[in-house]
Parts: C-alpha cells; structure tokens; sequence
C-alpha cells in the first residue's frame, strides 16, 4: 500500500507550512504530497487565507525530489482548460516528471460566491468538466508540431499549438467521486486512477465495482490504479488519539465511524487493511493539523512498516 500525505491548506495554512509538510513527507518515506484546490475555509477564519493550488505545488516542486505532487482535486470551475494545461505541465517540468493530475466538477458554492467565480447548475458544471477533461489530455498528447482543435457546447479552440508539454506522457489523471452513472464513465475512460474521499468503507467498494463495471463495458482491460481518502488520526495511544481529534475539532468515533483512519497503529493499520481488501493500493491520508509533524512521523514509523 502506498500513503499519500493530503492537505486541506484552505483551513489555514501558509506556504511555508506546506513546505515544511511536503518536506517532512519525502524524509519520511511517503509516497506523496497532495493538497486540496479551495479558496475558502470550511470552518474558522481560515488566516492567513488561501493559496493557490499549482503556484503552491510549482514551489514546492523546486524544494523536493522524490515525492509525487497533485491535486485531490482541481476544481474544474476555477480555470479554463487550456491555461489550466498550461500551469500543469510547467509544474511537472519543474517537478522532474512528478505530477498527478485530479481533476473534478466542483462543489463548494460559497467560495465561488465568495471570490466572484461563476457557479452553474449541477448538470452543467459535469457537462464543462467532461469537456475539459477531453481538452487537457487532448491537448497533452498532441504531437510536437502538430495542433489541437475542440469545439464542444462550453469551450472552443482553434490549432493550438498544444504546447508546452509535460515531462510526463501522460500526466497521470485522477477522478474521483462517487457517481452512479457519469463519473465511473469518465474513470474508465480518462483516469490512470480513481480514488473515493472519506465514504464508509462498504460505500467505498460500491464505488470500486463501479468502476470496474464501467471499464469492462468500455472494453477497458487494464483498470485504474483504486485509491482511497480518509481522515488521519492517529496517537501511541487513546489519550493521544484524543488530543489530536481535539485539535482539528473532530470526533474519534466519528471518524472512524465514517471509514476514517483513527485510533491507535494497530487501528488504523487494520482500518486500511479493510481497503487493501477492497482493492485499494494507495491511501490519501488527509492531515488536518499541518503543525503537528510528529503526526507524520508516527505514521511513518509505525504504520507504514506494516501495510
């Protein structure tokens, strides 16, 4: 099982206390660092306020070497695809080849409001993502001398040069989700991976065989790497346990109760064995608490040995 480090910066965190994340994540041996795309706290002040998902990843892409970097996920609202092309494949030129691309719909209606970005309807904000997902792949795998064109009902381009190109061929892309219908569809068709965030565990499954019903109708033989996202807890003990859920303002039961990974090593080693049965093979373990780098470091030692 690989563990992937996740943030959710938009809580309240500078770049600074990324870095030091990210950092602390490739000495400790992790597979990767990714953060959330958001503009807007969910919960608190949020200070000292957003910062931008690929121009914070394009940062740290200069101060690491090893670790992947991504997006659990790009907000397909917050940018048109092909400068949004453009951002990506730079970063993973900065990067030496190391990005992951997720890509999604978006959700958060406040922080579109908030920050004055336009906020469809539901059946249109899916209709744009599918497009754009079929932009920036379209674009990347364009050959050098050659151009692009798309015409579809939302965006429209004529002979882009289609450049530049990422170090990657392809840039892995993940979707996630837990759609019946559309977003199993666009898994099989477009994603190297599929990852559900924070379901129960059974609902995690469900999505899973989706998932693979999807790609076995589209004559898919090769499935995309299962992953999951879930909450970190973790403490040597249960007072320990407790005093990190205290700090992210979070119930253990709760967690746990909602396919978290809470508790004690033992614990959360047994809580992602229950997704490794379900095929899983990548975990995102989503810290809260980007000061507590202890936390990592406990994973690290304990946890990761083990799974």
């Amino acid at each position: 099982m690989r563990l992937c480090i996740f943030t959710e910066p938009q809580q309240g965190a500078s770049f600074a206390d990324q870095l030091r994340v990210a950092q602390r994540t490739e000495e400790n041996g992790f597979d990767a660092f990714f953060r959330s795309d958001h503009y807007l706290s969910m919960g608190g002040t949020g200070l000292p306020g957003p910062t931008d998902s690929w121009v914070t990843l394009g940062g740290i892409a200069l101060q690491t070497s090893r670790i992947r970097l991504g997006t659990l996920v790009t907000s397909a609202t917050f940018r048109l695809p092909a400068p949004l092309a453009v951002s990506v494949a730079q970063v993973d030129e900065m990067s030496g080849g190391r990005v992951e691309f997720g890509l999604g719909s978006g959700w958060f209606e406040a922080e579109h409001t908030a920050y004055g970005i336009p906020f469809p309807p539901v059946g249109e904000r899916f209709d744009r993502y599918e497009e754009q997902l079929e932009i920036i792949t379209g674009l990347w795998g364009t050959p050098a001398g050659e151009t692009y064109s798309f015409s579809g009902k939302h965006y429209r381009l004529i002979d882009s040069p289609a450049l530049p190109k990422p170090v990657q061929s392809p840039v892995p892309v993940i979707i996630g989700g837990s759609g019946k219908r559309r977003t199993p569809a666009l898994a099989a068709k477009y994603a190297a991976e599929y990852n559900v965030a924070f379901v129960k565990v059974p609902d995690a499954g469900r999505a899973f065989d989706r998932v693979r019903a999807a790609c076995a109708e589209a004559g898919r033989a090769e499935l995309p790497t299962l992953s999951a996202a879930v909450v970190l807890c973790v403490g040597k003990n249960d007072a320990e346990v407790r005093r990190r859920a205290a700090a992210i303002g979070r119930d253990v039961d709760e967690m746990r109760g909602n396919g978290g990974a809470a508790g004690t090593p033992d614990q959360v080693i047994e809580r992602i064995q229950e997704y490794k049965a379900l095929g899983a093979s990548r975990m995102f373990l989503q810290m809260l608490d980007l000061s507590d780098l202890d936390h990592l470091d406990l994973v690290a030692s304990e946890i990761a040995p083990h799974v």
